[in-house]
């Protein structure tokens, strides 16, 4: 994980994560064993929403 970012008055979870470290199949399990942790260890009301985003970027510049 490279960066987490809670939002919307800590009702959303956005995990960023590296493209070449998470695959597909990981990003489900992963996001899955977060929202059970939140689950175990927290008290809240309501539900939190846990988003884990994996992209890659290609920039270049026109001069």
């Amino acid at each position: 994980m490279s960066k987490a970012y809670a939002i919307q008055a800590g009702r959303e979870l956005r995990i960023i994560v590296e493209p070449d470290n998470v695959n597909d199949e990981r990003m489900v399990t992963l996001t899955k064993d977060i929202a059970k942790k939140i689950e175990e260890e927290l008290t809240y009301p309501g539900q939190i929403k846990v988003t884990l985003i994996r992209e890659s970027r290609a920039v270049e510049y026109a001069k």
